[in-house]
């Protein structure tokens, strides 16, 4: 039974789904009838094609066991606080404005008691003369 057919009771009225098996024999070369038989291809090749990657993927991998009191090596990368250039966590260049004749670079500031969706856009040079002792 369909998806479809046990969620509403009744059979699903798509196009390919408007014709009997009697009439089906009557038309040979449907367009219909072509793009379901272009389907079966697609997704028998992409069944082969997956089975084929899991192949390749299953040779390389290896399953590792460990034991009590093993020493291991993690790889541990930071989520938060990545610097970017040098500068602060709260201080980092993102945009850059070009207008005729110059270029005007902002950098997104991240005050004290805001959240990080109340962010704003200030001017570089005026940030770093404000707050010159953040750029040391």
């Amino acid at each position: 039974m369909a998806p479809f057919e046990a969620l509403y009771g009744r059979r699903c009225r798509s196009p390919i789904g408007w014709f009997e098996i009697v009439e089906a024999k009557l038309i040979e070369q449907d367009p219909v009838h072509q793009a379901i038989e272009k389907v079966k291809i697609i997704t028998e090749w992409l069944k082969t094609d997956h089975s084929h990657q899991k192949s390749y993927s299953d040779v390389r991998r290896r399953d590792l066991e460990f034991k009590e009191d093993d020493w291991v090596f993690l790889k541990v990368s930071p989520m938060k606080g990545v610097m970017w250039f040098g500068k602060k966590k709260k201080l980092s260049l993102r945009q850059v404005r070009k207008l005729r004749n110059k270029e005007i670079s902002s950098m997104k500031v991240l005050w004290g008691n805001q959240q990080v969706e109340e962010a704003t856009w200030e001017a570089e040079e005026e940030i770093k003369k404000k707050y010159s002792h953040l750029f040391e």
